[in-house]
Formats: structure tokens, C-alpha cells, sequence
């Protein structure tokens, strides 16, 4: 691959737009247009329009395509309907996690795939290694497709009017369809990665820039706002969403992130990573993924060492400031024995701060 960035398809209205562009994941995408508080909070209170084309697609098709991605995933695809999406994870045979994922089941012989940008030709290398010997291709398709995240409350109701042939409502969190949008057949899926409610939209390429410029020419700047990379990132950083390469990585397994919950060891199946996952499970994990609030004046940084009394007991993976909460929060890890903890303390600078210790996202979206 070449040291090159690349620029997304629409680029350009970008830069007309005001986005200020940056390297990111082998890309120029836009940071931010006008200010990443100010795009934070327009979408916890209306709605924000990003491009994330940088991101990945990967097609699997054939009979045994269902079967094929369960052996790759930890997660449990075999269950879904035709129309449904799941959060998994990819793992390395150790255990580590190679991925987070966004798996969609399109129809019975058709899985669709969204994976991290800075990772795509990694988890395609890996996915052709690992594919069982079944009747099932696969394909990397990202340059196919623009995405955009749609995300806000206000996101259905500004979404509806372009649908030509079918009602959002019927889109529940975490399912997706084929639709018109602008005129143009788009894979429409519930699901996002701020906290809120909105809609990630996979359109083929051809046809991305009639539906950005049929949100942005009919909403811009009135109800939706145009959003950057780091409006993304301090959103989910509230809604304790972790990040791939600081949060997630080779070296962390998701029974210590967190995400037990996306590892179906008795789903019935074998996938890669299962029988270290399995004696990791037994043996019990050295740390554990939790959100820190800082208590006073500062800003949470990765890297930054957590002391409970006078031992160092983890590092922050992930900190900045959260425009909602008007605090500086964090995600890292400690160890097992001082994951009840209720307060710790995080060095800033030569300074140890009080932060509080959660389980839970910094921010929920009301329901």
C-alpha cells in the first residue's frame, strides 16, 4: 500500500464545507467544520452528518457464508435473521482481538461487514487465512461504498423525507434494509457509534454524493450539523464505546475489555481464538476495562498511570473532555483486584488527580 493518503469520495465538499482535513487511518478526513463541541452537542440535541467512508466493507457470499463468518467471529451470526446486525469481535488464535466488527446478515447466503479503517487490509489478510474450506467467497468491497452516520434524535425525522419506499420506524436498533434514499437503493442500518439514535448509511459510491448533498442542501446548518473525526471520538468516548488500537488491540482479549457478552463460547461452534478464550475464561483475567471522571480541572490523556494508594495499578487507553458531562473522562485498564474500586487516582503531569471509578457509560440517550 502505498505512504500516500487517500481522499474519500467527497472530499471536495468537504473542503467547501469548511472541514478542516487531517490524516487519519491512511485518509485525509475531515477533524472537524466548526468546532468539536459545538458538533458534539448538536448531535446529542438534534443531529450530525459524518463521513465514514474511510471505513472498511467486506462481502461474504455463498450457501455456507453464515457458516463461514462464524468461524471467524466470536459472536454468534448463525443466529441472526435475514435484515439483523451484530457487534462482535475478530480473534487471533491466542485470544487477542485482531477486530471489532459490525456483522450484517443480508439474506442467507449474503454477510455484509464493516471493519475499522486502519484495519481493513489486516482483517482481509487475516479472514482469507482463517476462511474454513467451505463453499463461500469473499470480498473486500470498501472502495464500492460511501458511508455516512447519520446519528441525532432528530436523525429519523430527517432521514424520512428523502425514503421513498419505506418507513424508518420499521428499522429497530440494529437491523438495516435496502432502500431509496434520494432516489438512490442505499443499505440503510439502525446503528452508529455516538450514543444516539441514527442511521449508518452504505451507499454505492456512484450514488453517495445525490444523498450528501440532499441531507446537507435541505438541513445544513438549520437542524443538522456537519461533524468531524473528533466530535466521533468524544462521543463515544461518552458512551463508553471503545476504540480499536487504544481501547481494543492485539494485546487485550475481550473477556478483560469488557466484552464477554460478544463471546458465545457455547454457541455450538468452533471460531478462531475460542480454546484460548476458553482457558483465559478459566483461569480468570489479570485486568479489566473501566471509565474514570476526573474530579477536578485537568484532561484525561491515553497513557496516563492509575494509582489506588501508592500502586500503580493500570493506564488510561482513552481520555479527553466530554462536552455533555462538562468533565474530562477516560477508559484504561486495572487490575483485577482493584476493579471495585469506587475512586482511584490518575497522574497528570506529576500530579495525582482523584478520578471516580464506573462500570457504566458516562452517558446514556434518553428512551
Amino acid at each position: 500500500m502505498s505512504d500516500a493518503l487517500h481522499r474519500v469520495p467527497l472530499h471536495a465538499r468537504h473542503v467547501e464545507l469548511g472541514g478542516r482535513m487531517v490524516p487519519f487511518a491512511g485518509f485525509e478526513m475531515p477533524v472537524q467544520y466548526q468546532g468539536i463541541k459545538d458538533e458534539h452537542l448538536a448531535v446529542r440535541s438534534s443531529a450530525g452528518l459524518f463521513d465514514v467512508s474511510h471505513m472498511g466493507e467486506v462481502e461474504v457470499r455463498g450457501p455456507d457464508a453464515i457458516a463461514a463468518v462464524d468461524a471467524l467471529v466470536t459472536n454468534n451470526v448463525r443466529g441472526l435473521v435475514d435484515g439483523q446486525a451484530l457487534y462482535t469481535v475478530m480473534c487471533a488464535p491466542d485470544g487477542g482481538i485482531v477486530d471489532d466488527l459490525i456483522v450484517y446478515r443480508l439474506a442467507e447466503d449474503h454477510v455484509f461487514i464493516c471493519v475499522n479503517a486502519a484495519n481493513r487490509h489486516k482483517d482481509v489478510a487475516f479472514m482469507r487465512e482463517y476462511l474454513p474450506s467451505l463453499n463461500a467467497t469473499l470480498e473486500d468491497t470498501s472502495d464500492a461504498y460511501v458511508q455516512l452516520a447519520l446519528q441525532g434524535p432528530k436523525a429519523e425525522a430527517l432521514l424520512q423525507p428523502l425514503v421513498s419506499d419505506a418507513e424508518l420506524s420499521a428499522v429497530k436498533f440494529f437491523r438495516c434494509a435496502w432502500m431509496h434514499v434520494a432516489g438512490v437503493n442505499a443499505l440503510v442500518a439502525r446503528t452508529g457509534y455516538t450514543g444516539e439514535d441514527g442511521f449508518e448509511l452504505y451507499i454505492p459510491a456512484e450514488g453517495g454524493a445525490t444523498i450528501f448533498d440532499a441531507l446537507v442542501e435541505r438541513y445544513v446548518p438549520e437542524d443538522l450539523t456537519m461533524c468531524g473525526l473528533g466530535a466521533r471520538d468524544t462521543l463515544r468516548l461518552e458512551a463508553r464505546l471503545p476504540l480499536y488500537g487504544q481501547d481494543l488491540s492485539a494485546q487485550i482479549n475481550p473477556l478483560e475489555a469488557g466484552l464477554s457478552w460478544v463471546v458465545k463460547l457455547d454457541a455450538g461452534h468452533d471460531f478462531v481464538g475460542k480454546a484460548a478464550l476458553e482457558a483465559i475464561k478459566a483461569k480468570g483475567v489479570a485486568r479489566r476495562l473501566r471509565g474514570f471522571k476526573l474530579e477536578g480541572r485537568g484532561v484525561l490523556r491515553p497513557g496516563y498511570p492509575i494509582f489506588v494508594d501508592d500502586a500503580q495499578v493500570g493506564e488510561l487507553t482513552s481520555g479527553g473532555y466530554a462536552p455533555t458531562l462538562d468533565a474530562s473522562i477516560g477508559l484504561g485498564y486495572i487490575d483485577t483486584e482493584h476493579t471495585d474500586v469506587e475512586r482511584a487516582e490518575v497522574e497528570i503531569r506529576g500530579r495525582r488527580l482523584p478520578v471516580q471509578v464506573s462500570k457504566k457509560p458516562f452517558y446514556s440517550r434518553p428512551r
